[in-house]
């Protein structure tokens, strides 16, 4: 088996695969005070929940924004599973030609989501992610990272009302049945999701029109994006898993096989 880590500023998504295949995943908190002993008993509790055994797994591979936790998790990954981890980075074959500016300015999942996007969708192609900050990435039909656009989370923009409009309280955050509303609570929701759509599809748009008005695919991924794409006219799939497929491909491309003894 492969285990996988998506480590965001909010949550960490971990994977199993077996023969290329998710058979489970799980989220935590991201929790910079977490030890990688508490991590790892955490881990080992998940897999005997879901009757899976932990000597099973042969490699990690991990994908991190969040340098701070690395260390925890690296010593996790050595003391309770045995394994050096792959970490995405330099060194790491992805197959992407990134034409950034900097290309180690590009965050880990960016990259793992173009190679998942590539791989499962082919090119050009527009990858919207929705997470602390939503990620926008084109990739040509040629492989070849692109750049993107980064705005600020949905989370984050109701938290940065909440917090700035002292007689505004949090709502949740779920689509009202239409946009005027005739209570403060809906009207904010009602604000803050038709307007995050709103931004995301107009995003999509302009990146359309400087990719030349190909016939652009436009897939969404990350925590929120059913809930956006269900009033999206630009997203076209929903796919939640795209960057632990991501991850399990990349592991695929970098794996090195174990010569036989003699």
């Amino acid at each position: 088996m492969l285990l996988t880590f998506d480590v965001g500023n909010s949550n960490i998504v971990m994977g199993v695969f077996r023969e290329d295949q998710l058979i489970t995943n799980w989220r935590m908190a991201t929790d910079y005070s977490k030890s990688a002993d508490e991590i790892g008993i955490f881990i080992h509790q998940l897999f005997a929940h879901e009757k899976l055994d932990v000597s099973e797994v042969k490699d990690i591979i991990i994908s991190s924004v969040v340098p701070h936790v690395m260390y925890s998790l690296q010593h996790m990954t050595q003391k309770y599973f045995d394994k050096e981890a792959i970490i995405i980075g330099p060194g790491i074959k992805t197959g992407m030609n990134i034409k950034y500016d900097n290309p180690r300015q590009v965050g880990a999942d960016r990259i793992v989501n173009a190679v998942a996007g590539f791989k499962k969708y082919g090119g050009p192609l527009i990858i919207v992610d929705f997470g602390t900050a939503t990620t926008f990435c084109a990739i040509s039909e040629k492989c070849e990272y692109l750049g993107g656009a980064i705005l600020p989370g949905i989370k984050i923009s109701a938290d940065a009302l909440y917090e700035r409009a002292a007689k505004l309280t949090r709502v949740e955050l779920v689509k009202p049945n239409q946009v005027i509303c005739k209570n403060t609570s809906q009207s904010i929701q009602a604000g803050i999701i038709f307007g995050y759509v709103g931004s995301v599809d107009y995003i999509v748009k302009k990146m359309k029109e400087e990719l030349g008005g190909q016939d652009v695919r436009v897939i969404a991924t990350g925590g929120l994006s059913t809930l956006i794409a269900t009033e999206s006219e630009e997203i076209e799939i929903v796919d939640r898993f795209l960057t632990l497929d991501g991850l399990s491909i990349i592991y695929n491309m970098n794996k090195v096989k174990k010569q036989p003894q003699e």
